[in-house]
């Protein structure tokens, strides 16, 4: 009987002290996790040691905190959890990117495919497409080259297709690499244009003979 009484009255404790308190287990089992701290790159990413992982864009220049277990990659800012990624188990050359949490500059990228910026570049000219091929084919990532052909564009919307063109062609006779900072500079310095590079090419065919004074400089005097 001091048995049952026993169990009774534990059982009664349990049900009017202990179990308004009790909480509900965890859903999942208890994983071990490493935690690190990290200053956010200007290109809004974190890594694990191995491979790296985005963060909302706005956290550039912040502190965070990173948990990394065996599947997950999560960041904390100020204690509340801003990004969370599958953990990649093996080296990746690209990193993991939502796009939420890319800026809109960056985010317009990815509407952006290469077939649509190589038949833009066909319209322009030969010149031109060759450029763009260039460009699409020789980033690391696809969007270094659709970021580069989109410059192309915008340097089509304030030139014109002839210039560009002509620009393309000029950058191309002298390097097997275009740049668009090398066409951007063609244009702004108009180097496009026949009379202009005519212009320079004398003057420059001119400073290699040093400097030279006409007869009307004599006839002054010269200094005094």
């Amino acid at each position: 009987m001091s048995t049952q009484f026993g169990e009774r009255y534990r059982r009664s404790a349990y049900l009017e002290e202990e179990k308004p308190y009790m909480l509900p287990l965890p859903v999942s089992a208890f994983e071990p996790a490493v935690w690190s701290v990290s200053k956010v790159a200007n290109d809004y990413l974190v890594t694990d040691g191995r491979n790296k992982y985005s963060v909302p864009y706005n956290l550039i220049g912040e502190r965070v905190d990173i948990r990394v277990t065996k599947t997950t990659v999560e960041v904390f800012y100020h204690g509340s959890r801003v990004a969370s990624h599958r953990r990649l188990q093996t080296r990746q050359r690209d990193p993991l990117v939502k796009r939420e949490h890319m800026p809109p500059e960056h985010q317009k990228y990815l509407t952006y495919n290469a077939d649509e910026f190589s038949r833009w570049a066909m319209s322009v000219g030969p010149m031109t497409e060759k450029v763009a091929e260039h460009f699409l084919k020789s980033g690391k990532a696809a969007e270094q080259g659709y970021k580069a052909c989109a410059g192309l564009t915008k340097l089509e919307q304030r030139y014109g297709k002839q210039r560009l063109e002509v620009a393309c062609g000029k950058t191309l006779a002298y390097s097997t690499t275009p740049s668009l900072r090398t066409i951007a500079s063609i244009l702004k310095n108009d180097l496009d244009k026949p009379d202009k590079t005519e212009s320079q090419l004398s003057q420059s065919k001119a400073n290699s003979y040093g400097i030279t004074r006409g007869a009307a400089y004599f006839r002054k005097g010269g200094d005094r």
